[in-house]
């Protein structure tokens, strides 16, 4: 039966949980339920202590009485070492991210002393039960060290902050596995992977395997590297094919690849099909892998193709059947790029055979979503046509990084018409929208036939002055009267501009 003493004791302690408690809540908002459990436990507690202390006298047997006192004195104890422990590491020290392992440690431990205590106080010989029990502990270890290799292998996980919460981690042996850590418990480790599985690891292999942690360097969270082999032929350059692959990925705008560091190509090794290289690039958030290196591998398969290079097929293959030879396949692609230049206004004062020689030094050029055709502010001397697909124009960029939206083309069109003819920089931004194909047309295809006719400069100065003019228009709302002006004055400075960049006196 309860003593006046254990009674006052344990008024105290329960008046100390719950001032614990009011302060944990005020600090974390999220833990009222927890500690609401605990309060209430400590308040059954109490009232079972105070029913022992009115009616105990009542009870059948005085050993009775002592099993409902310790009874309800546990729930006490439970509740306020409970309390105590959140108040501790959720509160107090939230911030430290102290592991949650030795919080249920901790409280483990404060109960097994408070058990040995109150058997000590009641009168329990403890000396005999340890002795006792000494070889039933034994066996009980022997029987359960898988177990307890999974409990130890819990606490050192997360007492030296191996893998945290949030990590990405692989783990080696018996086939990699790599995936997201979403929990750690006492027996196992818990991952998700990118195949919306969650697998549980026992903590004993993580001891035994090598375990990589992904995308953190120390307490620093980092984007992580990624690799992707393809192969190139051997008839061109590792230096060119380094350069057109690292410009086809670097001036794309992929999501999830980081910008710094920038991505970059390297040269692998020599292998039977061709020359293998690696793109490199930091991704942002792993959970998007495999579409991160879809779009990646993308952009070089187009970067290669732009420049005229290609993956090779394996040796092993044998192509039979009917193939068009070169001269006629590189006949078709004429026409049909002849076919584009007779649908363009700038290309409508230029002969059959005039058109023909252009379509014979156009460069195909394949572009995909992101692609940046070409950006405000560099040099060229190259004319695009589109042939296919939409691009989208854009302007400088305001100080907030943002770029307004000035034109879409749809083909055929033609772009960047000042840069083949007088070699101006830039003044807009093109990115593809879509999958498209442009011809570009470089200042050298029209040196020929423009010292061959010069004339050609006035038709050329009158429809380019006359496209810019109706692009001032529709920014500024012009006049038609006012729009005939401007081209006017402008075409004769065109002309002015293309005779000194082509040399034409």
């Amino acid at each position: 039966m309860p003593t006046y003493a254990t009674l006052y004791d344990a008024a105290l302690f329960t008046a100390a949980g719950l001032i614990f408690s009011l302060v944990t809540m005020w600090m974390r908002h999220e833990l009222r339920t927890a500690m609401l459990t605990m309060v209430g436990l400590m308040i059954v507690g109490m009232i079972g202590l105070l029913v022992l202390f009115k009616t105990g006298e009542g009870l059948p047997t005085e050993m009775f009485a002592v099993v409902l006192r310790e009874i309800v004195l546990l729930l006490l104890a439970v509740g306020f070492a409970r309390i105590i422990i959140i108040f501790l590491f959720q509160g107090a020290l939230a911030r430290m991210a102290v592991p949650r392992i030795l919080a249920d440690v901790l409280i483990a431990l404060l109960l097994v002393v408070y058990v040995l205590v109150r058997m000590n106080a009641v009168g329990v010989n403890l000396a005999s039960i340890i002795t006792t029990s000494a070889v039933i502990t034994g066996v009980i270890a022997f029987s359960l060290q898988e177990t307890l290799g999974n409990l130890w292998g819990g606490i050192a996980l997360q007492l030296d902050n191996t893998c945290r919460i949030g990590d990405w981690i692989r783990i080696e042996g018996g086939g990699s596995l790599h995936g997201q850590v979403v929990s750690i418990r006492w027996r196992y480790l818990a991952i998700a992977t990118n195949n919306n599985e969650t697998v549980m690891i026992p903590n004993s292999q993580l001891i035994k395997n090598r375990v990589t942690v992904i995308g953190r360097r120390g307490d620093l969270r980092i984007p992580m590297r990624r690799t992707l082999p393809f192969h190139v032929g051997y008839q061109w350059a590792p230096s060119r094919v380094i350069a057109a692959c690292e410009t086809a990925v670097g001036r794309a705008e992929i999501p999830n690849v980081s910008r710094t560091p920038a991505p970059s190509c390297v040269c692998l090794g020599f292998d039977d099909n061709g020359i293998q290289y690696g793109m490199r690039y930091w991704i942002v958030d792993l959970t998007m892998d495999e579409l991160t290196d879809s779009e990646v591998r993308v952009h070089i398969h187009a970067g290669l193709a732009r420049s005229g290079m290609e993956i090779p097929y394996p040796h092993r293959v044998l192509l039979q059947g009917q193939v068009a030879t070169a001269d006629a396949r590189r006949e078709q692609e004429v026409e049909a790029r002849q076919d584009v230049l007779a649908h363009l206004p700038l290309f409508a004062a230029f002969t059959e055979d005039e058109r023909r020689a252009l379509a014979s030094e156009l460069v195909s050029c394949p572009y995909v979503t992101g692609d940046v055709i070409s950006r405000q502010g560099e040099t060229s001397d190259s004319l695009f046509i589109l042939a296919q697909g939409t691009v989208v124009i854009y302007g400088a960029a305001d100080a907030n990084g943002k770029r307004p939206k000035l034109a879409t083309l749809g083909s055929p069109d033609y772009f960047g018409e000042m840069g083949v003819l007088t070699g101006q920089a830039r003044t807009a931004t093109v990115i593809a929208d879509g999958e498209v194909l442009c011809y570009r047309l470089d200042k050298l295809g029209v040196d020929a036939i423009l010292q061959a006719r010069p004339a050609l400069v006035d038709a050329l100065s009158e429809v380019v002055a006359t496209r810019q003019a109706a692009n001032d228009a529709t920014l500024a709302a012009l006049s038609a009267e006012a729009r005939a002006k401007q081209t006017s004055g402008r075409t004769a400075d065109l002309v002015r501009r293309i005779r000194q960049f082509f040399d034409l006196g």
